[in-house]
């Protein structure tokens, strides 16, 4: 099995820096790099570069908030919006069966960044579940994020 993208995440799990991505990269304009596929007035649509799955989405406010319960209503609403604007093109691109939605608020949670709150968007297919997990502990992703990229992308304009 070879994920080589995987590799940065597992020796930089434990280095924490000052910056966070999610301000940094809608500020750098480098979309395509940064792997964000979508910009709204609110929030940003970005892929999740250690994915779950194939097309694992991430719905980020640009806000830099860590509690849901701080977002204002406009942006909670926007969000919303943008989240079926994403399973419309995530059903338009690679047809799942399925979809994973959720919020892991704060490290007992789950969550890797954890003072952004972000919105995960992870689609499934029937089956997608097999024994590299179940053995191994390791996840079978089929398709390159600057492929993932370049359909969304297109799909979203």
């Amino acid at each position: 099995m070879w994920a080589p993208w995987r590799l940065e995440y597992i020796e930089n799990a434990d280095n924490h820096t000052d910056t966070c991505i999610f301000c940094e990269k809608p500020n750098q304009k480098k979309d395509k790099e940064n792997l964000i596929v979508h910009r709204d007035k609110h929030c940003f649509i970005i892929l999740n570069k250690y994915p779950y799955n194939n097309g694992h989405l991430m719905v980020v406010p640009y806000e830099h908030k860590s509690d849901i319960l701080d977002l204002s209503d406009t942006v909670l609403l926007n969000i919303q919006n943008i989240i079926q604007k994403a399973i419309k093109a995530l059903r338009s691109t690679m047809d799942p069966h399925g979809f994973n939605i959720g919020v892991n608020m704060g490290r007992p949670a789950g969550a890797g960044i954890e003072d952004h709150i972000h919105y995960h968007i992870v689609p499934r297919w029937n089956g997608d579940t097999n024994y590299m997990p179940v053995l191994t502990n390791t996840k079978v992703v089929s398709e390159a994020l600057d492929q993932t990229w370049e359909k969304l992308n297109k799909e979203f304009k």
